[in-house]
């Protein structure tokens, strides 16, 4: 029997017979032929609701791995006009997929079934935890009846414990909602979906099996609309930021500005150019920040990677006497193994909603964005640091060419991928070589970046990409 008319088997109401109409296998088919009151139950169950809140928020598609604890749930899911199904063939494929959605898209959501999928898809949302990204993961959850049973239940570990998977995923996500009765289920999946918008960070969300297919008055009538609260910056705190980095740079002969990863949860980056236009010091961007800034700004010098550096890049940010960090991660992958010869003293480290000015104040409550666009208005200009780039650098040269039958040379192939790249292409560059290699790649306006440079997971990009060429209109 198909899995559709197997799942609406399962949830019609006694009453209802669907008799033995010509299938052709699909939910509309089904609907068509039943009678208004199973439809009616249909539109209003715990499934349709989960499909009409995703939409909501933006989402057309969703990356999904059946299971029998899910079955019913994809049902409904699948029955959603706004939402396609995109059907992967593992979990962690799918969850990677949700991750190059949400960069793309903005929010990602995957849907696997219980423990066996769970623990499959974790280590993808540990992924988007750490890249800040707000994926949505939902769980086909064992049947309510069951909890507190005792009783084992299959795809586990053996163990009459549901908890395990909550357990690990309550450390890789900022919220975890467990929906296994109909009276909260609402509540609950609006408080997930909410927190992972407002923190930018993954959500875990559990429905038991047996509830996805029932109806509630609460899912009956229209969903109240999202609503988030807009953060502000502290009025006095961002004054006082801006006026003690305005002095600090203001004195300064050779600054420069570094953009890092964290400007794009800050949405930031806009901010972030109308200071570089505005102050004209030489424009760097650490690795895992390439692509957030457009490299064809008149004062763009490269990625600032310690000795790992583009050409000449290193050069000028490591002798310069102030330099402005716009959301950065140091770890000791982007400090080449804490080489990095910076001095503290010399940094203003601007992170979302903190700023840090040398060895001195802190500034909290106060939003990058904001920092950007009125430290623009107090800098004064000053091109030195990309005056003397501009002095030092050299063009590059050009790999000779390849002769017949000659095994390929990585410059060669990475001179065919620059040719390839254009305002309609995005490079996403997987872990390992792709990292360096794709570093001296010069993105045309317009063209995407993306790279999971924080956790580093081999495999991601291949799922990420999927999921990030489904997002593209």
């Amino acid at each position: 029997m198909d899995s559709k008319i197997g799942a609406l088997e399962a949830c019609k109401p006694a009453c209802c017979d669907l008799g033995s109409p010509p299938y052709n296998g699909t939910v509309s088919t089904i609907l068509n032929s039943v009678p208004s009151t199973f439809l009616d139950s249909f539109e209003a169950s715990l499934g349709r609701h989960v499909a009409r809140r995703l939409v909501k928020i933006g989402l057309t598609d969703v990356f999904t791995v059946p299971g029998d604890f899910n079955l019913t749930l994809l049902d409904h899911l699948i029955a959603e006009p706004g939402l396609n199904n995109i059907g992967c063939c593992n979990e962690l494929n799918a969850g990677y997929a949700a991750d190059g959605y949400a960069r793309s898209q903005g929010v990602g959501a995957c849907v696997v079934t219980f423990t066996v999928g769970g623990l499959s898809v974790l280590n993808a949302i540990a992924g988007a935890y750490s890249e800040n990204l707000p994926v949505i993961c939902i769980v086909g959850g064992p049947s309510s009846n069951d909890y507190g049973t005792n009783r084992i239940v299959h795809h586990t570990t053996g163990l009459p414990d549901f908890s395990q998977e909550l357990r690990c995923f309550q450390t890789v996500t900022c919220y975890q909602a467990v929906v296994n009765n109909l009276e909260d289920a609402h509540e609950q999946i609006d408080t997930a979906i909410s927190n992972a918008l407002k923190e930018s960070k993954p959500v875990y969300i559990s429905i038991s099996c047996n509830l996805a297919g029932l109806p509630h008055p609460s899912f009956s009538r229209e969903s109240v609309p999202f609503s988030l609260a807009p953060k502000w910056s502290n009025k006095m705190g961002l004054e006082a930021a801006v006026e003690a980095a305005a002095g600090f740079l203001n004195k300064a002969v050779k600054p420069v500005l570094l953009g890092g990863p964290k400007m794009r949860v800050a949405k930031a980056c806009d901010a972030f150019v109308e200071l570089a236009d505005a102050c004209g010091y030489a424009l760097a961007v650490m690795p895992s920040g390439k692509g957030l800034v457009p490299e064809d700004h008149p004062h763009f010098i490269g990625t600032y990677w310690g000795a790992v550096s583009t050409a000449f890049c290193a050069e000028i940010v490591e002798s310069a006497d102030a330099y402005l960090f716009a959301g950065p991660i140091f770890n000791d992958l982007s400090s080449v193994g804490y080489s990095l010869l910076l001095k503290k003293e010399k940094a203003i480290i601007v992170q979302p909603e903190r700023v840090v000015i040398g060895n001195g104040p802190q500034f909290g409550c106060v939003l990058m964005k904001d920092f950007f666009r009125e430290l623009a208005k107090r800098l004064k200009r000053n091109p030195t640091s990309y005056e003397n780039y501009h002095r030092i650098y050299v063009p590059e040269g050009h790999p000779p060419k390849a002769e017949p039958r000659e095994p390929l040379r990585v410059n060669v192939l990475f001179q065919h991928i620059q040719k390839m790249l254009s305002s309609e292409t995005t490079v996403i560059a997987e872990a390992g070589d792709s990292w360096f290699n794709c570093q001296k790649l010069k993105l045309p306006r317009g063209c995407g970046y993306e790279v999971q440079m924080q956790y580093g997971s081999i495999g991601w990009s291949v799922g990420a990409t999927l999921g990030y060429a489904q997002a593209v209109p």
